[in-house]
């Protein structure tokens, strides 16, 4: 959905623009090709391998690279005396296609790598350690809230009695588990929603994305915006009704609405979009703008 978060960002050539999650560069590409020489980049991940997939960004003059979460963005922005100056910020959220493609991250079951699911692999528990010493009341909240998991309180039950003896290490052990559990749905795979679950809880991602969106209203210039492309129910549901609640907060000042929402409803994906990735198809777009 390329087109469709440039042209909700409504790119200004000599504007200010973030893009928190920069992923393989996709999205920073494309702003930088709508930017003129006197509009800037910031760009920030996680990833480490992320940050340095592409070095032809990081050596174009307007844009500034860095390794970090999306939550600290306010601070490092203010830092450059950007606040109320940024007249766009682009959320990108979830896994991207190649941490999942790559089975040494942990992400997927459809390869088999160590159990880690880190974005950010210089710091923090794997999902391995985490599951080797959680608390089964635990795993079986985290894989009930982040993945909707209807047999939690087995699969949760199955994993504390299996680590007694060896603890779950890679990917294929923890989705030969949950299949032994789990009926195989035609639509998704058994270790769909088990993954999932440990891949936010692991990440904090939920957490990670309210604080970044209380924190990002601050820097938006006067018409400026945020859009947030999210891939599941979860996040969707974070950004639906904080962005609701900004814009009717503002509704009743004596100067005008301060937010307003850009689409009233979520835009989704193409057929084409579709077509050139298939994880697309859970897609959603949401977009708030400062008008005052």
């Amino acid at each position: 959905m390329l087109r469709q978060c440039m042209e909700a960002l409504g790119i200004k050539p000599d504007g200010y623009y973030v893009d928190c999650t920069f992923g393989r560069g996709g999205h920073s590409a494309a702003l930088l090709a709508r930017l003129g020489p006197t509009g800037r980049l910031f760009a920030f991940d996680r990833d480490r391998d992320a940050i340095s997939s592409r070095p032809d960004l990081a050596r174009d003059p307007r844009v500034e690279i860095q390794h970090g979460r999306f939550s600290a963005v306010d601070s490092a922005l203010e830092e450059r005396g950007l606040a109320g100056k940024v007249h766009g910020i682009l959320m990108d959220l979830g896994v991207s296609s190649p941490q999942l493609d790559n089975p040494e991250r942990g992400f997927s079951f459809r390869g088999n790598g160590p159990l880690d699911m880190r974005m950010d692999q210089s710091s923090g528990a794997t999902a391995a350690e985490w599951l080797e010493r959680a608390p089964e009341a635990d795993i079986r909240q985290c894989l009930w809230d982040f993945g909707e998991e209807r047999m939690a309180r087995r699969i949760a039950a199955r994993i504390c009695a299996t680590r007694v003896a060896a603890p779950l290490r890679t990917t294929q052990e923890l989705a030969a588990l949950i299949s032994t559990i789990v009926r195989r749905d035609h639509r998704i795979d058994p270790a769909t929603r088990t993954f999932q679950a440990l891949r936010i809880m692991i990440n904090d991602e939920l957490g990670e994305l309210r604080r970044a969106l209380a924190r990002f209203l601050k820097l938006l210039a006067v018409g400026g915006r945020i859009v947030v492309l999210s891939f599941h129910s979860l996040e969707d549901r974070i950004v639906k009704r904080f962005f609701r609640d900004t814009a009717k907060a503002s509704a009743d000042a004596e100067s005008g609405p301060q937010f307003v929402l850009v689409f009233r409803k979520p835009s989704g994906p193409t057929d084409e979009d579709i077509a050139l990735n298939p994880r697309a198809r859970s897609a959603r777009l949401r977009a708030l703008e400062r008008t005052t």
